[in-house]
C-alpha cells in the first residue's frame, strides 16, 4: 500500500527542486511542430529540446532504465525509456514535446518563449501541452521506487510531432512494436480537466479532418468600380458554399452523415461533467464583454464540443491588409476549414463529403476546389474495469479530496486511436492539466503548478495499485 503522505511530498519536492526549472529553460526552447517549422531540423530546436529532457532524465536516472533517443531517416525523432518491474506487465506512458506556433494576443508581460512564473502558474508555450509530461512520468515511478514498491516494467515514449497530426508515429510504434510489448495499461498526460480540484479522465477524442477551399473568380484584381455589380464576389460564392455545411444562425453543421448517436455511458458522463462544473464552463474562455456562449445548458455545449461535429475557419488568404487595401474586387480567396468530427466518424468519409459537398455545382460556375489537407478519426475509450475506476477514484480523493470526473475532449490526440486499434486489450489512463484559461495553443498558455503535481502523485499511486491487478 502506497503511503500517500510520503508519496506527495516526494512528488512536490521533485517537482519544486528540479521539474519547475527544467521547464522552465524547456520553454525557452521555440521548438515547433513541423508542420509549423519547415527547416525543424536544421534550426536545432527540437534537438535542443530532445537533449534537455534525456539530459535531465539521465540526472535523475531510474535504476535499469535504459533511455534511447531514435531517429528514423527523414523523421522527427522519439524518446524511448524502459523502465524495469517486477511484475510480467507493462504500462506504457505517453507524452510528446513539440510545441505549436507562437500565436499573437500574449498580455504585456507574457511571451510564447519567456517562461513566467505568476499565481500557481508557469506561462510559455508548451508547458503544458505538454513538456511536464516526461518529468511528471519519471517523478511517479520514482516516487514509487523511493517506497520500495513493486511496480509493472514501464515504458515511456515522447514524440516530436504530435502537434503536427502524429504522421510520424505510426513507423515508430511498427518499429517498435516488439520492445514496446504488450501493456496491459496506456496512460497519456496530453488531454485536459474541466477544473483543477479533482481529476478528469478523458473517455473520447473527436476526429478531425480539413483542407483549403480555393474560390477563382478572376485572374487579377479590377477597380471595384467596374467590377462590383458585375463580378461575383468571393464572398458571395463562399458564405452559400458554408451554407451547404454549416448553419449561420447557430452553427449547426447540415451534413447528417457526421452526426452519431452518442452512446448513453457518454451522456451519462456528460451530465455528470455539467452538475460538477455548471456554468463555470464559460468561464474558461475569454468572452469579451457581453458576448454569450451558443447555447446556455452546459450540457449541451459539453456534448457540442466532444461528440457532435463543428466548423471552424482557422486562415484566409487572398485579403490585403486593412492598412494597404484599394478599391479592388478580390480575385480569388484561399479558406482553411477544420471540421471537428465525433469520436466513431470516419474522418476519410468526412474528408471527401466535405469535398463533393463543396465542389458541386459552383455557384456562377466559378472555380472551386476544396483540398483535402487532413483526415484523422477520433477515438472511444474501452469500458473501464471496475478494478481500475476504484484505483483511479481513490487516487483523486486521495490528493484532491474528490472523486475522479470523466469527459469527452473536444481536441485530437492521433496516438490513442494508433495505439486503440494496436493493444485493443488495453486499459487507459489520459489525462492532463489543460483546464480552464490554460489555453493551449493560444495565447497565455499556463501549467497550473498544483494540478500537475496533485496529478503526477495520482499516477504514481495508479501505477502502483495496478500491479496488484
Amino acid at each position: 500500500m502506497i503511503n500517500i503522505d510520503q508519496n506527495k511530498k516526494f512528488v512536490n519536492e521533485v517537482w519544486d527542486k528540479s521539474i519547475i526549472p527544467a521547464l522552465v529553460d524547456y520553454i525557452k526552447i521555440p521548438n515547433k511542430s513541423p508542420a509549423f517549422d519547415k527547416d525543424w531540423k536544421a534550426n536545432g530546436h527540437m534537438d535542443k529540446a530532445v537533449k534537455l529532457m534525456t539530459d535531465w532524465c539521465q540526472k535523475n536516472a531510474i535504476p535499469g532504465m535504459k533511455l534511447e533517443v531514435i531517429e528514423l531517416e527523414n523523421r522527427t525523432p522519439v524518446i524511448f525509456i524502459e523502465i524495469p518491474g517486477q511484475t510480467d506487465d507493462t504500462i506504457l506512458l505517453y507524452g510528446h514535446l513539440d510545441k505549436q506556433p507562437e500565436m499573437s494576443g500574449w498580455d504585456a508581460d507574457l511571451a510564447p518563449w519567456k517562461p513566467v512564473l505568476k499565481d500557481g502558474k508557469l506561462y510559455g508555450r508548451g508547458g503544458a501541452d505538454d513538456g511536464y509530461a516526461i518529468f511528471a512520468s519519471f517523478a511517479a515511478i520514482k516516487s514509487i521506487q523511493a517506497q520500495k514498491i513493486p511496480h509493472a516494467r514501464c515504458v515511456i515514449l515522447i514524440e516530436a510531432c504530435e502537434e503536427s497530426g502524429s504522421y510520424d508515429l505510426p513507423f515508430y510504434i511498427n518499429a517498435l512494436e516488439k520492445r514496446i510489448g504488450e501493456p496491459s495499461l496506456i496512460i497519456c498526460l496530453d488531454s485536459g480537466c474541466g477544473n483543477y480540484d479533482q481529476l478528469w479522465l478523458t473517455t473520447s477524442l473527436r476526429g478531425m479532418t480539413g483542407g483549403v477551399l480555393n474560390i477563382d473568380v478572376l485572374k487579377q484584381g479590377v477597380h471595384s468600380g467596374t467590377g462590383s455589380g458585375v463580378v461575383p464576389s468571393c464572398f458571395i460564392i463562399l458564405r452559400q458554399l458554408l451554407s451547404r455545411i454549416e448553419s449561420e444562425t447557430d452553427g449547426k453543421i447540415l451534413l447528417d452523415d457526421l452526426f452519431v448517436i452518442i452512446p448513453d455511458e457518454r451522456v451519462s458522463q456528460v451530465n455528470q461533467m455539467a452538475d460538477v462544473i455548471g456554468h463555470e464552463l464559460h468561464f474558461g474562455y475569454p468572452f469579451c464583454e457581453n458576448v454569450q456562449p451558443v447555447s446556455n445548458d452546459p450540457a449541451e455545449l459539453i456534448l457540442n464540443r466532444t461528440w457532435r461535429p463543428a466548423l471552424s475557419i482557422v486562415a484566409c488568404e487572398g485579403l490585403p491588409n486593412p492598412n494597404n487595401a484599394g478599391n479592388v474586387t478580390i480575385p480569388w480567396l484561399k479558406v482553411k476549414l477544420s471540421m471537428r468530427l465525433a469520436p466513431t466518424t470516419d474522418a476519410n468519409k468526412a474528408a471527401e463529403l466535405l469535398k463533393k459537398t463543396l465542389e458541386r455545382n459552383p455557384p456562377f460556375n466559378a472555380k472551386i476546389t476544396f483540398d483535402i489537407k487532413e483526415a484523422g478519426s477520433g477515438w472511444n475509450a474501452p469500458k473501464e474495469s471496475s478494478a481500475l475506476n476504484k484505483i483511479i477514484n481513490t487516487a483523486s480523493k486521495n490528493y484532491f479530496g474528490k472523486e475522479s470526473v470523466r469527459m469527452g475532449e473536444g481536441g485530437s490526440i492521433p496516438f490513442m486511436g494508433m495505439l486503440g486499434e494496436k493493444f485493443p486489450k488495453a486499459q487507459f489512463l489520459i489525462t492532463g492539466v489543460l483546464g480552464p484559461n490554460s489555453n493551449a495553443h493560444g495565447p497565455n498558455e499556463f501549467l497550473h503548478i498544483e494540478m500537475g503535481k496533485n496529478l503526477t502523485s495520482c499516477v504514481a499511486e495508479v501505477i502502483a495499485e495496478h500491479s496488484k491487478l
